[in-house]
């Protein structure tokens, strides 16, 4: 009897380290020059647009003045827009994407995109992205100490945390905003992009109007939150271009790659 099959056969612990190994390869993608000059290009102005604009809004509130001046009257705003049909959808963009129910969702999508993905870089960069908004928010919010809104016109319940930059719409944006680059960068589609990006501005505006509606921001808050969420985004994609893209004539770089096979 022969074994010859039988001995090419990887024993199922092997296929299965060999499959968890798979998991840590990054895929290199080859491009034309132009395209990564532009990838990087777009991250270098994310950041400096993003910074730029958190700064500004920074010294606004700081100092009371500039853009910060527009906080009362856009409050004003939006409490004379109050009306129950409106109030139930604005909560529930708030319980969608508030502190439980958005880490859920992140959660869901990393763990199942890396276990149904042969690579888990973008996934690993999703999280990182994440988290790195999280820790921003805090810090920031404890070092600028900005007051929230008053008290009576919260709609779910006081909050006395300090408000400069919102977390909710920090958090949105980058989920959004990364889970966005990440897809579409891989398929290079001019329509696709288009419809993932316009989707994540929609909803993340939404966000947006959630927030001063129910009375926990100022605009100045959720304003420097996307000014954040851009900086973020820039620096992802830089790291990404960084990592993953080649032109041709180079080489693949490290024993953990290999050329970009179908995108996964």
């Amino acid at each position: 009897m022969s074994h010859t099959g039988a001995s090419r056969k990887n024993p199922p612990e092997q296929d299965g380290h060999q499959s968890w190994h798979q998991k840590f390869i990054v895929e290199e993608r080859f491009v034309p020059v132009a395209v990564r000059k532009r990838f990087y290009a777009t991250s270098v102005v994310l950041v400096v647009i993003g910074l730029a604009m958190f700064l500004v809004l920074l010294e606004a509130v700081l100092t009371h003045t500039g853009f910060q001046r527009l906080d009362q009257p856009v409050n004003t705003w939006f409490m004379a827009l109050r009306s129950p049909a409106l109030t139930a959808v604005m909560v529930a963009l708030a319980v969608i994407f508030g502190p439980i129910a958005l880490p859920i969702i992140v959660l869901v999508v990393v763990v199942a995109w890396t276990l149904l993905a042969k690579h888990a870089w973008r996934p690993l960069l999703l999280a990182a992205g994440m988290a790195t908004g999280v820790v921003l928010a805090e810090v920031i919010a404890h070092l600028v100490r900005h007051p929230r809104p008053p008290v009576n016109l919260m709609l779910l319940g006081a909050d006395s945390t300090f408000s400069f930059p919102s977390g909710h719409v920090l958090g949105t944006s980058d989920f959004l905003l990364i889970l966005a680059f990440l897809i579409a960068s891989r398929r290079q589609t001019t329509a696709l992009t288009v419809v993932l990006f316009s989707v994540a501005g929609v909803v993340i505006l939404a966000q947006v109007a959630s927030r001063l509606y129910l009375g926990y921001h100022w605009i100045t808050d959720t304003t420097a939150s996307m000014a954040l969420a851009l900086v973020i985004l820039g620096v992802i994609m830089a790291i990404d271009t960084a990592r993953t893209v080649r032109v041709r004539g180079e080489s693949i770089h490290g024993a953990h790659s290999q050329p970009q096979v179908d995108g996964t």
